[in-house]
């Protein structure tokens, strides 16, 4: 309701009701009748139900069935609206203005066949109403949600300009410093080399903003590598790799996050507990989990990628083409990404 129900579009809810009760109580008054009181009242309170309604349709039936292949479940819901529209004018008109105020709506005489369909005539226009308004305000929606996720794409690219200036350097500087390094220390020459792979990767720009997956995978080998040099008799990590990946696309450095954060609050240094990473290829989906033991103090000042910037970022790259699920419980911290396409 929150989002259909503005502070803004309910402003033009309450203005759009006054104006069409004041047009109904107009038409009473210029045309009141012979009972104008009776003709007040039965209209207060066929007001009264259809807004209730045209409500029960925007807010609750058209969000949820408005949509493909709920078209059964769809017309159930609009009969049972005017099921529950017959029965409280009915209650009203029928029962409480008679108890009240001592006069009925529909004579005695009316049978019930002819008080449901003259109902179910007055019932259905509020229904195509709030069907019509509330196509139009999701449609608004969608074009303010398009908008958005282009501007924040806008930014997201600017910001990754900025940030290539300095890394494109840092990635010739390693170059120098692993010639440098390579006669003197094997060793730190081949740390050079890997961070300097890994630099190039994440350098690496494609039209459809889309890298092969044996790439990514090689990247995530990299950067394991520089910890294992880094760590090299208490950094535990198993990687596997289950399907075959080549020929898959995916979103660059989509995977790491997960395995930074691990790293970073997993714990290490115990080779029968080790920080598990699978990665399974199947059909159209790919699968990516990283289970750890949470550790009580971070090994690293990096700060990483935080859960709900992730979970932004696989919304903006696969749209309703992801499942992420993250559990802990005992202290084992587990991530589950599935993407789809």
């Amino acid at each position: 309701m929150a989002n259909l129900l503005t502070k803004s579009a309910l402003r033009w809810h309450v203005l759009g009701w006054l104006l069409y009760g004041g047009y109904e109580f107009l038409g009473v008054f210029l045309h009141p009748g012979a009972h104008p009181r009776i003709s007040y009242w039965l209209t207060a309170s066929v007001l009264f139900i259809r807004i209730c309604e045209f409500y029960l349709c925007f807010l609750v039936v058209y969000p949820r069935l408005l949509r493909s292949g709920r078209a059964p479940q769809l017309a159930a819901a609009l009969l049972g609206v005017l099921a529950l529209y017959i029965g409280a004018r009915a209650l009203i008109e029928e029962v409480i203005y008679p108890a009240v105020l001592g006069f009925h709506n529909y004579s005695p005489d009316t049978t019930v066949t002819y008080y449901i369909f003259d109902n179910m005539f007055f019932g259905s226009p509020m229904i195509v109403v709030s069907a019509a308004l509330w196509a139009g305000s999701a449609a608004v929606r969608r074009e303010r949600e398009n908008r958005q996720l282009r501007e924040e794409k806008r930014a997201a690219e600017v910001a990754f300009l900025k940030t290539q200036i300095n890394p494109h350097f840092l990635y010739n500087t390693l170059n120098m410093l692993f010639s440098m390094a390579y006669p003197v220390a094997k060793p730190v020459a081949n740390a050079i080399l890997k961070l300097s792979e890994l630099m190039r990767y994440m350098l690496h720009d494609t039209p459809d903003g889309q890298v092969d997956l044996e790439q990514e995978i090689e990247y995530l080998h990299n950067y394991l590598a520089l910890y294992r040099l880094r760590f090299p008799d208490s950094f535990h990590v198993d990687f596997r790799v289950t399907g075959e990946p080549a020929g898959r696309r995916v979103a660059p450095l989509v995977l790491i996050p997960f395995v930074e954060n691990a790293i970073k609050h997993g714990v290490l240094d115990e080779p029968e507990n080790p920080v598990h990473i699978r990665l399974s290829i199947e059909g159209e989906q790919v699968q990516f989990e990283v289970e750890n033991h949470r550790s009580d103090t971070n090994k690293d000042a990096t700060t990483g990628i935080g859960l709900p910037n992730l979970r932004r970022r696989l919304e903006l790259l696969y749209p309703e083409r992801h499942t992420l699920q993250v559990t802990e419980r005992d202290g084992q911290f587990r991530t589950s990404l599935r993407l789809v396409g």
